[in-house]
C-alpha cells in the first residue's frame, strides 16, 4: 500500500516539473523574441510612396479643374464599385482638404492595377481623359445665367446676406425654407433695379442695401396692401382653403388699434425688413396649402411659387398644368419673367452657403 502511494507521488512530482519546464520555456521563447512578427516592407510601398501632392496641383485656380476630373474618375469607379465610389465622394465632401478625394482615389487604385476589372476600369478612365482633353476649357468668367452678369448682382448678393439673420428668423416664424423666400427677394429687386436702375443704383452700388418701396406697394419685397390684409385674414380663417394652422395665427398680430398705420410702418421700415420676409413666407406657405388641398403639390416647384407670389392670390387657381411666368423684366435687352428670375437663383447654387436648399421647402402642417 505504500508502496503504491509512493508511485503516485513520483507520477504527480514529474507532472509538476514538466508543466514547470513547459511554463519556463514558454516564457524563454516569448522573451527571446520568437513569438515576434518581425513584418516587413508591403509589396505596395512604391506605389504609395509615388504619391505626390504634385499629382493634384494646389495652385488655387487649378483646384476646381481637378476636383471636376476627381468626380469623373469616381464616376468611373461607382460603375464598378459603387460602394466605394459613395464612400469616398462623401469622405471629399465632409473634408476641408482640396486633394481629399484625389488621395482617397490614388489609395483605391492599389487595388485596381490587375485582373478583367481592373482593365476595363483603366480603359474607362483613359476614354474619359481622352474625351475631356478633347474639348479644353474655356477661358469663360461669364456666368451662364445671363442676368447674373449684370453688374448690380454682386452688390445685391452682399446687401442680401446683411439680412441673413431676419430672412431666418421669418422663414422660422412661418414654415418656409429661407432660399424660397430669398427668390422671391431677387426676383422683386431684380424688378426694382432694371425699373428704375439710376434711382436703384445709389442703393446697390456704393451703399448695398436692399430697396425698399414705400407706394403702391410695400418693402423690400414689393408686398401691397391688399395683399398684406388677405394674408392676415388667413391665418385667422380656419375655413380658408389658406389657413396655416394654430400656431401661426398670431403671428401677424398688431400692437395698436391702428393696423393700417402699423402694417404700413412694418414693410417700410428701412432699418428691419423682418416683416417684408413673414409676409412672403404668409403668401409663399398660404398659396401652397391651397393647392396641395385641391390636390397638386408646387412645394418643390418655386418657378411656380415666385410666380404666384408675384401675381397674387387672385391669380392662384390650383390646377394639373401650373404656367411660370409674371411680370416682364428686362435686363440688359433680355426679357425674362418674376417666375424665371426666382427660379434662376433658387436652383442656381449662389448663396448656397448661407440660404442652402432644403430637404423639405415647408414644414409639416
Amino acid at each position: 500500500m505504500l508502496k503504491g502511494r509512493t508511485k503516485v507521488f513520483q507520477i504527480f512530482l514529474h507532472l509538476f516539473a514538466f508543466a514547470g519546464f513547459a511554463v519556463i520555456g514558454a516564457w524563454a521563447f516569448y522573451e527571446l523574441g520568437f513569438t515576434k512578427n518581425k513584418g516587413g516592407v508591403d509589396s505596395n510601398n512604391r506605389y504609395l510612396a509615388d504619391y505626390k501632392m504634385e499629382n493634384h496641383l494646389t495652385d488655387s485656380s487649378k483646384i476646381f479643374e481637378n476636383n471636376m476630373r476627381d468626380y469623373l474618375n469616381l464616376v468611373a469607379l461607382s460603375k464598378f464599385y459603387p460602394t466605394n465610389a459613395h464612400l469616398i465622394m462623401e469622405a471629399g465632401r465632409l473634408s476641408d482638404r482640396p486633394d481629399a478625394i484625389n488621395q482617397m482615389l490614388y489609395a483605391a487604385n492599389m487595388y485596381l492595377q490587375d485582373g478583367d476589372t481592373a482593365r476595363q476600369y483603366q480603359q474607362m478612365m483613359s476614354e474619359m481623359k481622352t474625351l475631356l482633353d478633347k474639348y479644353p476649357s474655356l477661358e469663360n468668367t461669364n456666368h451662364l445665367i445671363p442676368w447674373m452678369n449684370e453688374g448690380a448682382w454682386p452688390s445685391l448678393k452682399y446687401a442680401i446676406l446683411k439680412d441673413k439673420a431676419v430672412i431666418e428668423e421669418a422663414a422660422r416664424m412661418t414654415g418656409v425654407e429661407p432660399r424660397l423666400i430669398v427668390s422671391c427677394l431677387v426676383g422683386e429687386q431684380i424688378r426694382l433695379f432694371n425699373s428704375k436702375r439710376e434711382m436703384y443704383k445709389q442703393y446697390l452700388g456704393p451703399v448695398k442695401v436692399l430697396s425698399v418701396q414705400s407706394q403702391f406697394s410695400f418693402g423690400v419685397n414689393g408686398i401691397k396692401d391688399f395683399t398684406a390684409q388677405k394674408v392676415e385674414e388667413n391665418l385667422k380663417d380656419t375655413a380658408s382653403v389658406f389657413y396655416m394652422g394654430k400656431k401661426y395665427e398670431h403671428i401677424l398680430d398688431f400692437n395698436t388699434a391702428d393696423p393700417v398705420t402699423e402694417r404700413t410702418a412694418r414693410l417700410t421700415d428701412y432699418h428691419n425688413h423682418l416683416y417684408s420676409y413673414i409676409y412672403t413666407g404668409c403668401i409663399l406657405h398660404q398659396t401652397m396649402l391651397q393647392w396641395k388641398r385641391a390636390g397638386y403639390d408646387i412645394s418643390n416647384r418655386p418657378d411656380i411659387l415666385c410666380t404666384l407670389f408675384n401675381l397674387g392670390f387672385a391669380a392662384s387657381k390650383p390646377s394639373d398644368h401650373p404656367q411660370c411666368g409674371g411680370s416682364h423684366i428686362t435686363v440688359n435687352d433680355q426679357i425674362y419673367t418674376f417666375g424665371v428670375i426666382g427660379n434662376d437663383f433658387y436652383y442656381s447654387g449662389e448663396l448656397a452657403k448661407d440660404f442652402p436648399i432644403q430637404a423639405k421647402s415647408f414644414a409639416d402642417e
